[in-house]
């Protein structure tokens, strides 16, 4: 198992750095898939009933532990896989970012392609025997470490391949998980209806097929990766000497970064953004048809859904490049006051009927959504140096953590109660839009009081490092003190 240490990715002289953005994407681009998840959501709700959902009338019985007779699960329920995937993902990614940082994108990398596969074949049992707690498991708690892990594997080390464009460089390292269900999604669509019969529902059989295919091409992205050897740059390449406003040349230890103000304003402005489009996402499949009744077949709601994750995708890559000539946090206040206009427009689209109009604005929100992931990495970069910059990414997108819950159950619980209560299905979600709206305004003030992080952070230089030890021994107290 020695290939998969650090210490045997190390690039040689020659090495093309242009190689390792196609090993992320390998990963990134099958971890993805949970943008896709949605398209299971409606077939998982006709599992038993395969032509209509069994689910009682009263949606809250299927919240207990023992249901007296077997029933089809609630929307309500089944976004709970998502969301507790997403949760399981910051969480991993923070208690486990040391360990990537020091074990190399190689072992990581192949480890997330274990959970993640893993977590496909568990989930698939949890379909054939009709136990939701089995699926919660597999895809939320096993597939949810694989998607942290896989998550911030090659984003530092695209940072060191790419310190003259570290927005751009992080743009393409995660990109890929953007654009992910721009394959799943139209995947597993056609898995489903090669192995749906009049008397099943093919789910169980698309997880391990996916599950199989995502582990080969995981791996072979871990294969491929290289990391920097000590002290290269690129050709040409001069670091800057000086730092700029928002823009340091120090470093700061993971956990000093935990204690400073900047580091928790960029964790609510990353969990705000992404709570604003984190149930969306999660939803857009039933969102759509439900909004435009008639008007949404099931194939273009997958479409839609493909094309957000197109534009999810890009979107990463266009505004995380974008930050390097206009900054980071400009970056972000084009977020939230875009974001607030376009969410507040939504609920309008809806009632004139406006199928485009609501395409376009959700399109522009989840461009915007996945450049909040793409730029936050390198805003880290900027504030707390690149030291420990993805062991601090770690933790900073345990804010993602937490928007998986808030997002998905603002959007699925305030639908379901409107519906509950007779509001019809394609006006159930305007109250959710104007509740999006209403976090990015907290978000652009948040951002708003981000500034530059105090030097009683910054690490001190080896060189002053040795000049403090050799004061402390000169006045006879032991070095260590």
């Amino acid at each position: 198992m020695s290939f998969f240490d650090r210490s045997n990715t190390i690039a040689r002289p020659g090495f093309n750095r242009w190689m390792v953005p196609p090993a992320a994407l390998c990963v990134h681009l099958c971890i993805g898939q949970a943008y896709a998840f949605s398209v299971f959501n409606l077939p998982m709700t006709k599992l038993l009933g395969i032509a209509h959902s069994t689910a009682p009338a009263n949606w809250h019985a299927n919240l207990n532990w023992v249901h007296p007779l077997p029933t089809d699960w609630t929307l309500a329920e089944l976004g709970w896989i998502f969301s507790t995937a997403i949760f399981v993902l910051g969480f991993s990614a923070a208690i486990f970012g040391r360990w990537v940082e020091e074990g190399g994108p190689r072992k990581a990398m192949f480890t997330a392609a274990l959970c993640w596969a893993i977590g496909f074949f568990i989930s698939a049992i949890g379909v054939y025997i009709h136990n939701l707690w089995v699926i919660y498991f597999g895809y939320g708690l096993i597939g949810g470490c694989g998607l942290g892990i896989g998550y911030i594997s090659p984003v530092s080390t695209l940072i060191k391949w790419f310190p003259d464009r570290p927005g751009m460089a992080t743009g393409m390292a995660i990109m890929g998980f953007g654009g992910g269900a721009f394959i799943a999604s139209p995947l597993s669509v056609w898995l489903m209806s090669k192995f749906t019969t009049q008397t099943h529902v093919g789910v169980a059989e698309t997880f391990i097929v996916m599950g199989a295919i995502y582990f080969v091409f995981m791996v072979v992205g871990s294969i491929i990766v290289r990391v920097p050897a000590p002290g290269w740059k690129p050709a040409g390449y001069t670091p800057p000497v000086q730092a700029t406003k928002l823009i340091t040349t120090n470093d700061v230890f993971v956990y000093d970064a935990l204690k400073t103000p900047q580091f928790w304003l960029i964790w609510w402005v990353l969990c705000l953004n992404v709570t604003a489009g984190i149930g969306v996402i999660g939803q857009a499949s039933a969102m759509s048809q439900e909004m435009f009744p008639g008007k949404v077949s099931v194939v273009a709601a997958a479409g839609f859904v493909g094309l957000m994750s197109l534009f999810n995708m890009g979107g990463r890559f266009f505004w995380a490049s974008t930050s390097d000539f206009i900054g980071r946090k400009n970056t972000y206040f084009v977020f939230m006051v875009l974001g607030f206009l376009l969410y507040c427009t939504v609920p309008y689209t809806g009632k004139v009927g406006s199928v485009v109009g609501f395409v376009c604005c959700f399109l522009v929100i989840i461009s915007m959504y996945g450049g909040g992931f793409s730029t936050v990495p390198a805003y880290l970069k900027d504030m707390f140096g690149t030291r420990y910059v993805g062991a601090i990414h770690g933790w900073c997108i345990t804010a993602w953590s937490m928007a998986g819950i808030f997002g998905p159950v603002l959007v699925n619980y305030i639908r379901q109660y409107n519906v509950s209560h007779g509001v019809p299905k394609a006006d159930a979600y305007n109250v959710t839009m104007y509740i999006m709206a209403g976090l990015l305004v907290i978000g652009f003030i948040c951002n708003l009081l981000v500034k530059a992080v105090h030097q009683r952070f910054h690490m001190q230089s080896d060189h002053e490092a040795e000049l403090a030890q050799a004061a402390v021994a000169s006045a006879g107290e032991p070095a260590g003190a």
